[in-house]
């Protein structure tokens, strides 16, 4: 099944939309410059969720027991052990792993990416769209790699890949990196029908799975990936720890990632004063040093949570909410949503906009500043997509005001399982409301970005 499909087979209406899962920091007040203080408004998911509830707490009852894994012998080792080799196919389960892939704990996507990235076989080709994530743009420097323009259909991404790997004249090892969703638009990809392709052109598919997780079921076995990669920080756990989950033979056969104690299973000194090793083998061969047990098991305990409350009434009801914001937007006069596949297009809840006559981090600025909320505003280091999906409307930004012909940058609202519907209600009334009336303090400019003048 593809990302598309399983997205309206959630969303029919025969599903009751979940309730805002617990998250921490929902009740958390800050000061606003115009005095007072409000409840914060968290959207900005797409760059780190907050961690649910569950998770934290998970996380607080192991706390006592914590020990070093793997090599110890007292009881507290033997336990953490169990429990991040336990945390490992719980995760792999999560991601519909097939019965022969390896799963890694990393620090991140970009830790990850970056990894199968050392993997990769002598003169393999990489074929990445410019629309991705820096995550996953930019770690194939050693790699034969083909930038593939941005595509403004789920056909033509798909009709541009066939092309690109039609022309290929090499015969080794290639390998396409595709997003699921996308950290600027939200927009869904036909994940399913890459692989489709790829593999029938003998490459490999490795999904960056950051934007997609936290918000849809991820099977590699149904997609057909051969990798998947995604960031605790992004599926409601705290940050540090990261997954990449796929085929094994690449990471058998490529060096540790990292040199050192556990990825080593025997090390010994030869007569002429050099070194021998003999690497372990699995996932232990890319695990070097102490690894995060917590992060591992952060990671763990938020599959299982999104797992039992069910994705299906979680996507329901964050259709409603990327409904709800793409509506109240689109009321608003001069705000215009980024999108690659048009205004109708299936997405997660991620939407990135500019307004005419406002620099973008004057208005996120304003946002937070005078109502409390969070949003981000930038390039989202998607540099690329975001200069090409801004096209006419760039220009240069003015001193904290607007800007002269454009904006130089965008705002992104991101939300998530934890998101109430009275945050999105207040962050469309306040961006109606400083569109229409402006905002109600000064703001300067300080290191790029515009700040209140307090």
């Amino acid at each position: 099944m593809s990302v598309s499909a399983a997205s309206a087979a959630a969303t029919s209406s025969a599903t009751v939309p979940a309730a805002p899962l617990p998250v921490l920091g929902r009740e958390v007040r800050v000061p606003l410059v115009t005095g007072g203080e409000v409840e914060y408004a968290a959207l900005d998911y797409a760059a780190s969720a907050p961690a649910l509830e569950r998770v934290w707490n998970d996380v607080a009852a192991y706390a006592p027991y914590y020990g070093s894994v793997h090599r110890g012998a007292g009881y507290l080792s033997q336990l953490s052990t169990e429990l991040f080799e336990t945390a490992r196919a719980d995760v792999a389960a999560f991601l519909g792993c097939r019965a022969d892939d390896e799963l890694v704990f990393t620090r991140s996507t970009t830790d990850s990416l970056n990894l199968l990235a050392a993997a990769l076989p002598e003169g393999c080709e990489v074929y990445v769209f410019e629309t991705e994530h820096h995550a996953s743009l930019l770690p194939w420097r050693t790699a034969a790699v083909t930038h593939l323009d941005a595509p403004r259909s789920p056909a033509e991404a798909v009709a541009t890949l066939e092309s690109a790997l039609e022309a290929r004249t090499g015969t080794g090892a290639a390998l396409v990196c595709v997003t699921g969703a996308s950290n600027v638009t939200g927009e869904l990809w036909p994940v399913a029908e890459l692989a489709r392709v790829a593999h029938a052109h003998g490459a490999r598919i490795v999904l960056d799975a950051a934007q997609l997780a936290p918000h849809h079921p991820v099977s590699l076995r149904e997609l057909d990936v051969d990798w998947v990669a995604f960031s605790g920080h992004k599926l409601y756990a705290p940050f540090g720890a990261g997954v990449l989950a796929g085929r094994a033979d690449w990471l058998e056969d490529a060096e540790p990632y990292l040199a050192g104690g556990g990825a080593s299973r025997a090390v010994s000194r030869r007569a002429d004063g050099g070194v021998d090793v003999e690497w372990h083998t699995g996932a232990a061969r890319h695990e070097a040093g102490s690894p995060n047990v917590i992060g591992a098991y952060a990671i763990a305990s938020a599959c299982k949570a999104l797992t039992e409350a069910g994705f299906d009434a979680l996507v329901a009801r964050e259709q409603q909410l990327v409904a709800r914001v793409r509506d109240g937007l689109a009321a608003i006069e001069g705000v215009r949503v980024l999108g690659l596949f048009g205004p109708e297009a299936e997405r997660v809840g991620v939407l990135s906009f500019v307004v005419s006559g406002w620099n973008s981090s004057h208005l996120a600025a304003a946002l937070s500043a005078e109502y409390g909320i969070g949003v981000r505003d930038g390039l989202f280091c998607a540099h690329p997509l975001v200069r090409t999906l801004l096209g006419a409307d760039a220009g240069a930004p003015g001193e904290c005001g607007a800007p002269e012909g454009g904006s130089l940058n965008a705002v992104r609202v991101s939300f998530g399982a934890g998101t109430p519907d009275e945050h999105v209600e207040r962050f469309l009334g306040a961006v109606r409301e400083l569109v229409e009336q402006g905002a109600r303090w000064t703001y300067r400019t300080e290191g790029g970005r515009c700040v209140p003048a307090v």
